[in-house]
């Protein structure tokens, strides 16, 4: 029997298998979606078995668009979204054939939500500085330390850790990747009590947590090089995601600029043109970048669609707070809350305005993606840099 081949026209006729199979308004929501992604229809791109069926990336909207005209859930990609961003493509490019079976279903299901233990209250920026232990112990790593800014850290199942294995080695050799189960009891969670009033970073505690070496990811001492993939797809996942015109911050405000026009002013009105144009051209731009993946890895313009997002998201909200003058001042809630899901543009002005402050430092912060940037992708000479062949012990600290 001839194979057929994995065309537009083949993508929609399985997908309408799977709704025949599985009628949405029949079937429950777990489901359905561990249906999908037996199917290979989870994200089309991955190895068959895997969720995907080996087919171009382009694709998964082809299956995207059929499922959503026919009222078939998704899974809350916001919610998951560093599972799906980050853990997934790590695991799929480094993980052994064991890990991606275990991990890779339950993940994109949304069976088990994933956080990340990168962040260190001194290794931020210089992520590499690390300090948190991981020490052999038969056929586990024992790891002592503490990470910081760690999103949905009280909701996570499972957690990508990098830790320093080596402290006889500069900072960027002696680190190793691992998977880290958060339900351990030497995991403790704290919640980080934002500008906002919510609670959804957290800060970390690792104390005597074993981790058995089946979970570890990539060889030895090869963390930094692991990492680099999960920082990239990151900066991706937050400056490159998928919005229709007018969508994310600049939304907002052009509803209010077509509904008030008690609030108008001509300076407000040049600020507002100059906001929506640069909107829409890093919405473009970022459609270009998925474009790109889908016929390759991320690279660093990642980290330039990461730097754009800050900033509009930063301006944006600052001429929304202007636009509605004192009203934009009132903020409506400072309740203590642990939301499951990062929300930069719900609730009112206030908090969005308040929220984007936070964009300039996660996922990298600006002034080290500029840096990125600037090597990277330009080309331009690197700054000195001292401490690069130094053992990790002796850096100064």
């Amino acid at each position: 029997m001839t194979e057929r081949r994995l065309d537009a026209a083949e993508l929609r006729r399985r997908t309408q298998q799977l709704l025949a199979a599985h009628p949405p308004a029949a079937t429950d929501r777990q489901t359905f979606l561990e249906a999908r992604f037996d199917a290979g229809l989870a994200w089309v791109h991955y190895p068959e078995g895997l969720g995907g069926l080996g087919a171009p990336r382009s694709l998964q909207a082809v299956v995207d668009a059929e499922l959503e005209a026919a009222g078939a859930p998704d899974n809350d990609p916001r919610r998951i979204g560093i599972g799906l961003g980050m853990a997934a493509p790590t695991i799929l490019r480094y993980g052994t054939e064991e890990q991606r079976q275990r991990f890779l279903r339950p993940l994109w299901t949304g069976q088990e939500v994933w956080c990340q233990l990168f962040s260190e209250p001194g290794a931020g920026s210089d992520l590499a500085a690390l300090g948190t232990r991981a020490v052999r112990d038969g056929d586990d790593w024992v790891v002592d330390g503490q990470k910081v800014w760690t999103s949905s850290a009280h909701v996570a199942r499972w957690a990508i850790l990098i830790a320093r294995t080596d402290p006889d080695l500069p900072k960027h050799q002696g680190i190793t990747y691992f998977l880290c189960d958060m339900s351990d009891p030497g995991v403790e969670v704290r919640p980080l009590r934002q500008i906002t009033g919510e609670a959804e970073f957290n800060e970390v505690f690792l104390t005597g947590v074993r981790i058995p070496d089946s979970h570890r990811l990539g060889g030895v001492g090869e963390g930094w090089r692991v990492a680099q993939t999960t920082l990239m797809n990151e900066r991706v996942s937050i400056g490159g995601m998928r919005l229709p015109r007018e969508g994310g911050m600049i939304g907002p405000v052009a509803k209010t600029w077509r509904e008030r026009p008690e609030l108008r002013t001509h300076d407000l009105h040049q600020r507002l043109l100059r906001l929506w144009v640069e909107a829409e051209v890093s919405r473009l731009t970022a459609e270009r970048l998925r474009q790109q993946l889908a016929v390759g890895q991320p690279g660093y313009e990642g980290s330039g669609m990461k730097l754009a997002f800050a900033r509009l998201n930063q301006e944006i909200s600052g001429l929304e707070v202007e636009l509605r003058g004192g009203e934009g001042l009132l903020y409506d809630d400072w309740t203590m809350r642990r939301p499951e899901l990062v929300d930069f543009t719900g609730r009112d002005a206030g908090y969005r305005y308040l929220r984007a402050k936070g964009n300039s430092i996660e996922g990298g912060t600006s002034e080290i993606l500029l840096n990125i940037v600037a090597e990277r992708v330009l080309g331009l000479p690197a700054e000195p840099r001292t401490d690069k062949d130094v053992a990790w012990k002796d850096l100064a600290r």
